[in-house]
């Protein structure tokens, strides 16, 4: 083993996760910036601001993606959309076992690191079924939008179709529409095959290869986290919208169906992160927008596209909390005991996480002249990945912007996983071997 080798190994998996992405960011925005791929000319920090949000799955755009960019642009920004949604490392890992080649011990350590993943999951087998399972939806949702968008007369349906697709399953939420999916508001096909693929991104892999896993009879039932993700995203999606179908004052003007639609495409679009919009998000309610921020916090699940919290984090702390109101002596969720390592975990990752959404939010409001609930929206949707926004993206300070930009990348590394790459190795060595079979 070389010298490098040797230094490279004994870097902690954190610490290497993230100096991989931010190398990353760092060639996206190079790439970007360059004047061939320009409509009209793109600031090194904007391109920054857009290689981030990228590779983050965020969304959030300084300049318009359609005018500021050519196709040349656009290729360049769904490349860094999907080696972001996916994972660089289960990329360059699925190359290397194509070639009939195994894969080294560390790259095998920074894709659990990446996913979240508990002990006794196959390495090889997860990333064979995480790409082939994500190019496939993909393919398929690409070939449903394009056949809608050319009955709707969109322009360049067919590259409009691709874009949509990845951008949608990777929850990026980056749009070639200048107002996102505004136009198709009403449209249920779209609207429907945006949320597939959004919830197919953001429910997670280990959630995916489980249920095939069960379908072939390889497994008697699904997993404990498997069956915690499901059920959170089912009772949180339709809550919410009903929640918001009801509250919503401006779609009084609609017909009870096309108001459903609206208000159900709003709330899945922040609790998946995927950052789509079929309504302006600024025109909403003070109140909806509230719990749009609740549900950005929240975010989807472990080991897929989506950011937030997580939802089997938030769950273990509910579980807390009713077991603490019930005076029991175990913290326990669905009959089942959550032992106290996980339940420290889920903690230190929900405080970790509002900590660092509050050192945003204070720095964002000292130097930004926004109202603050649009700050803090802002801010939340940054960290969590989402890519909504009431409309002060653009209007950003420059240093506003560099703010945004460490939020974006906090939230696709993690903020623990970035408190996690400053502690010592033997320290965080042993972290993710405790899990178990859930995963926070």
């Amino acid at each position: 083993m070389s010298a490098l080798s040797r230094f490279i190994s004994s870097i902690n998996p954190y610490t290497l996760l993230m100096l991989g992405y931010i190398t990353l960011m760092i060639v996206g925005a190079i790439l970007l910036s360059l004047p061939f791929v320009h409509e009209e000319p793109v600031s090194f920090l904007d391109a920054l601001f857009t290689a981030i949000s990228a590779v983050s799955t965020t969304g959030l755009i300084t300049v318009s993606t359609p005018d500021s960019y050519n196709l040349a642009g656009e290729i360049i920004i769904i490349l860094l959309i999907q080696i972001g949604g996916i994972g660089y490392m289960s990329l360059a890992s699925f190359v290397v076992l194509a070639n009939r080649k195994k894969i080294s011990t560390l790259s095998e350590s920074l894709i659990k690191t990446d996913f979240s993943l508990p002990e006794g999951f196959s390495i090889v087998e997860f990333i064979r079924s995480v790409v082939i399972f994500a190019f496939s939806i993909e393919a398929v949702g690409a070939l449903a939008l394009f056949f809608l968008f050319r009955q709707a007369d969109t322009p360049d349906a067919f590259w409009q179709a691709i874009f949509h697709s990845i951008s949608a399953f990777c929850t990026a939420g980056f749009s070639l529409f200048n107002n996102s999916l505004e136009d198709f508001k009403f449209n249920f096909w779209i609207n429907l095959i945006i949320t597939l693929l959004a919830l197919g991104g953001s429910i997670g892999f280990i959630v995916f290869s489980d249920v095939y896993l069960r379908v072939t009879g390889r497994k008697k039932q699904l997993t404990y986290t498997s069956r915690i993700i499901l059920r959170f995203t089912l009772v949180f999606i339709s809550v919410g919208s009903f929640i918001v179908f009801l509250a919503e004052s401006q779609f009084d003007s609609y017909s009870s169906e096309n108001s459903l639609l609206v208000a159900i495409f709003q709330v899945m679009t922040a609790s998946t992160t995927v950052g789509f919009n079929t309504y302006a998000i600024g025109d909403l309610s003070s109140g909806v927008l509230f719990l749009i921020v609740v549900m950005m916090l929240s975010g989807a699940s472990p080991s897929g596209t989506g950011g937030g919290i997580k939802s089997t984090t938030i769950t273990a702390l509910y579980a807390v909390m009713m077991c603490t109101l019930r005076g029991k002596e175990y913290i326990t969720f669905s009959q089942r005991t959550i032992p106290p390592d996980k339940v420290r975990l889920a903690a230190t990752n929900f405080f970790f996480y509002i900590i660092v959404l509050g050192v945003g939010i204070f720095l964002l409001s000292q130097v930004e002249e926004h109202p603050i609930f649009e700050v803090i929206f802002e801010a939340t949707s940054a960290l969590g990945t989402v890519g909504l926004s009431t409309g002060i993206t653009g209007a950003l300070t420059p240093l506003g912007k560099i703010f945004i930009i460490m939020l974006m990348f906090l939230g696709r590394v993690g903020p623990i996983t970035f408190g996690l790459a400053l502690m010592k190795t033997e320290q965080t060595s042993t972290v993710r071997e405790e899990m178990g079979d859930i995963v926070i």
